[in-house]
């Protein structure tokens, strides 16, 4: 650790010297440690996008070339961002709504808006678990075997005209009330009790089981023909602009990044937490899975290639739904020992879908119970059963795939980039909190944070502005796959209205708890070196119970 006067006053100081409000604040939930958070966060960042959109994408956008400009979006913008949520989130001690108020108060609609993106993503990534669930057990006797694509859409889902119904589909009901059933009991446990321990035994089970079905993949025949077609370097590609958003986009929305996941996770840690070396380890632990996904995934294209003797190029469904539910199946109905390495599979799926559909939903959870002082179980009933009732209505029925597609497009491609705007200019540019931050940084971690931090933020979020005018104006006027335009506005458009309106009442509701404490953030601004001249500005009003430092 560099000698830093400012760094050692910190983090030497005694208990004592912290502010009062420490001790209001420590009634906040934590983790047991940094392991804990470490493997948490990982299970929040790997997900069912490291499995089915990393290799698509990289197939798409070059091949081997593609690392190029992932690793460069992984350090000019996924790790900058994933740092700057985890100083908000440890610094100001609270759910994105809280951390935000606390950075000023007219930006708690920030908050309550990636409060609801986390909101609207569970309610359809909780279907893709359950689907995932169900060919688990339908693994065992490979019931697609004969038409996996005519298995999924017709037998399976149902799959009815698009429009708006309510043709329930029971397979896929059961299954689906099930997952809400462990979310919700993980949720109702707490931090430690629950989401810690599903993460410290989910996350080890998984990378154990994915490694052993990549192996598995790479000794079939046509696997070398499958790696070669996804590393295979074109580097005409790095000259497309568009392959540099799509890395950008991969490594921004594989972190959990810009829906305040990161931020609160990082408010369960103890005040003396080293916070720039496990966001590091965090980001390259995604980034590794992603590379071991593309590894399995396209190994096992390669086998189906060799089977059907055309190139892998050929093949149709390497991404997304339809590659985890049609075109896996298909190579498993193929492969000896089908059945095992289709349980092995659609077993990662599941693990690696519920750590991360837990985290968006604690974001959820913690959210309401900073806002209205409920407990962790009454924070999960509530969350957890309004949730599960929609899911249902929208997710089981004939009509759920369309209507997961066209509210997924929308809010990672929309949403999830507002808000991460969003979160950059109250911090960064009204909120003026950028050295502030960075010096947080820089006192709690062994990696000294300073101005080019700051720089390299503000460039990402030009990028995202142009990202976000880019795709608006796409999805505005050419549509998104053929859909109907009612179908769009109510389903796309909707979603975002959704998030809009959370952001605009949520904060007008009352908070629950009263100004008995006022909060002040450790290290404090002074132990910082950071002038305060406009504290006064910003002093809470007499009766502004975001102050309260046990607010959750």
């Amino acid at each position: 650790m560099p000698a830093d006067p400012t760094r050692a006053s910190a983090a030497s100081a005694p208990p004592g010297s912290e502010p009062a409000a420490t001790a209001v604040g420590s009634r906040r939930e934590h983790w047991s440690g940094q392991t804990a958070f470490i493997l948490a966060a990982i299970g929040s960042a790997v997900g069912l996008g490291n499995i089915w959109r990393f290799p698509g994408e990289a197939y798409d956008n070059g091949g081997g070339a593609f690392m190029i400009p992932y690793l460069v979006a992984l350090i000019t913008a996924g790790i900058p961002i994933l740092f700057l949520e985890n100083a908000i989130g440890h610094r100001f001690r609270g759910s994105a709504p809280l951390a935000f108020r606390r950075i000023s108060r007219r930006a708690e609609g920030v908050g309550w808006w990636h409060v609801a993106i986390c909101f609207v993503i569970g309610l359809y990534y909780t279907v893709i678990i359950a689907w995932a669930l169900s060919y688990f057990f339908f693994s065992f006797d490979l019931a697609w075997a004969g038409d996996p694509a005519g298995f999924f859409n017709d037998e399976f889902l149902q799959l009815g005209e698009v429009g708006v119904g309510l043709d329930f589909v029971p397979g896929v009901l059961i299954p689906l009330a099930a997952i809400w059933a462990v979310a919700i009991l993980v949720l109702a446990l707490g931090v430690a009790h629950g989401v810690e321990k599903l993460n410290v035994i989910g996350i080890p089970l998984l990378v154990a089981t994915f490694g052993i079905l990549v192996v598995r993949a790479l000794m079939l025949d046509g696997a070398a023909q499958g790696v070669e077609a996804l590393f295979t370097p074109d580097f005409s590609a790095l000259t497309n602009p568009d392959v540099w958003i799509a890395a950008y986009g991969q490594v921004f929305f594989s972190l959990s990044l810009a829906y305040g996941v990161m931020l609160t996770y990082a408010s369960y840690r103890e005040r003396r937490s080293n916070l720039a070396g496990p966001a590091l380890v965090v980001a390259f632990g995604n980034s590794s899975f992603s590379l071991l996904a593309g590894l399995g995934v396209f190994a096992t294209l390669g086998f189906l290639a060799a089977r059907e003797g055309v190139a892998v190029a050929d093949l149709e469904g390497i991404a997304g739904v339809q590659l985890s539910f049609v075109t896996f199946p298909a190579v498993i109905a193929q492969m000896p020992g089908g059945q095992w390495f289709g349980a092995l599979f659609f077993a990662s799926l599941v693990i690696a879908g519920l750590t991360s559909l837990i985290s968006v939903l604690q974001s959820v959870s913690s959210a309401l119970q900073d806002k209205f002082g409920w407990t962790p179980r009454r924070g999960a009933l509530t969350v957890g059963l309004t949730s599960a009732t929609l899911s249902m209505l929208l997710f089981g029925t004939t009509t759920a795939l369309y209507v997961l597609d066209v509210v997924d497009q929308w809010a990672n491609q929309v949403g999830i980039v507002v808000g991460a705007v969003a979160m950059i200019a109250v911090t960064l540019w009204c909120g003026r909190r950028g050295r502030e931050l960075a010096r947080h940084l820089t006192v709690l971690s062994s990696v000294k944070v300073g101005r080019v931090w700051l720089v390299v933020v503000n460039a990402v979020a030009v990028l995202l502005v142009y990202m976000l005018i880019d795709t608006t104006v796409r999805l505005a006027t050419e549509g998104y796959d053929g859909y109907p335009g009612w179908f769009l506005v109510v389903f796309g458009w909707g979603a975002v209205a959704v998030l809009l309106v959370a952001a605009l009442v949520m904060p007008l509701v009352r908070w629950s708890r009263g100004d008995d404490h006022e909060f002040v953030a450790w290290p404090t601004r002074a132990q910082l070196g950071v002038p305060d001249r406009a504290a006064a500005a910003r002093a809470p009003s007499e009766h502004d119970p975001a102050t309260d430092g046990g607010a959750s």
